[in-house]
């Protein structure tokens, strides 16, 4: 029997376009029902530009700087906010970034994806920063899987912020099937030096999404947010990148800014053809040797230890069966 991989099972080819915006905001930290109404104004002034799919930044709902705040503004995904949340859906899709709080009380930094009046698809932060000035992992929980999902768009990933500093998150995301990433940041000012038009973070940031739209052949877009928290600023700079690293649209720096393009489904098999990276992966011997790296003894103890083991089970399995043999003769007479 003959199977798809998932790229194929919703990929919309042809000559299908649709439009992306971003929306580049400074949320008000701890302030859900202000945020609350800056994505319905955002919302709308997406579906007048004629927006198919709008993505706002990481934790727009809430402000980043939580701390002890987090139980406070945490929403279940039954919630009445979240509820109006998938009523606007119904005129706009759109990425939400929110603290989620599950039915066993944990609070996850989550960005949510509503379309035509429902949730969609939930990621849940994975690689939580606890360096410099993060503290995430202190407050909030980790989230244990990356997938992409179907939407009416194509096949999609979402990405919060650190997730796509670690390259098996994309990596996952392009074999899972994802045409384009989402990803919802709360980037911060880092690393500036005389001279340099960004500081580094930006820098970075710019040199990844283009590497990932490259090298995986599908679509980045990438919402960061603006404004102070803390005496720490948010440099914005979002951006959608096509699978050729080339921009479609840039929001300003350090400003608000609401931006937007087309995403032409038709180039990602354009640059797949001319570069069938994907195509040429070998999962096979990716998992082999992590499930290696993984394995394996980090000293010589416990290879002698591992080794013991082996011995200790094998002479468990000659003596059960012995015993058993012992004692089918016995039945025999």
């Amino acid at each position: 029997m003959l199977t798809s991989s998932p790229s194929e099972r919703l990929w919309p080819g042809g000559d299908v376009t649709f439009k992306v915006a971003v929306a580049q905001i400074k949320p008000k930290l701890g302030d859900l029902q202000s945020n609350l109404s800056v994505y319905e104004e955002k919302i709308g002034q997406g579906r007048n530009l004629g927006a198919d799919l709008l993505l706002f930044p990481e934790l727009s709902l809430t402000g980043y700087f939580l701390r002890d705040m987090v139980p406070n503004v945490a929403l279940k995904l039954s919630s009445q906010e979240v509820k109006r949340l998938e009523r606007l859906s119904r005129e706009l899709a759109f990425v939400a970034g929110l603290v989620e709080e599950s039915s066993d009380c944990r609070f996850y930094n989550a960005a949510v994806y509503f379309e035509g009046g429902e949730i969609r698809h939930v990621h849940r932060k994975v690689y939580l920063p606890t360096y410099g000035m993060f503290d995430e992992q202190r407050y909030l929980a980790r989230g244990d899987r990356i997938r992409a999902f179907d939407s009416k768009f194509g096949r999609m990933a979402l990405l919060i912020c650190e997730d796509m500093w670690h390259p098996s998150t994309p990596y996952l995301a392009a074999l899972d099937g994802a045409l384009a990433i989402l990803c919802p940041s709360t980037s911060p000012l880092r690393g500036i030096t005389d001279g340099q038009a960004q500081d580094d973070n930006a820098l970075y940031w710019e040199l990844i999404n283009r590497t990932y739209a490259q090298t995986f052949g599908l679509f980045l877009i990438y919402g960061n947010r603006v404004g102070f928290e803390d005496g720490v600023g948010f440099w914005g700079g979002s951006e959608i990148v096509d699978p050729f690293g080339q921009r479609i649209s840039k929001a300003k720096y350090y400003e608000e800014d609401f931006i937007i393009g087309e995403v032409a489904v038709d180039s990602i098999r354009r640059k797949r053809t001319r570069a069938p990276l994907l195509r040429d992966e070998d999962v096979d011997l990716t998992i082999n040797e992590l499930m290696r790296i993984r394995g394996r003894p980090s000293n010589l103890k416990d290879v002698r230890a591992s080794e013991d083991l082996r011995v200790k089970r094998k002479a468990t399995r000659n003596r059960r069966g012995a015993a058993g043999k012992n004692k089918r003769r016995k039945q025999q007479k």
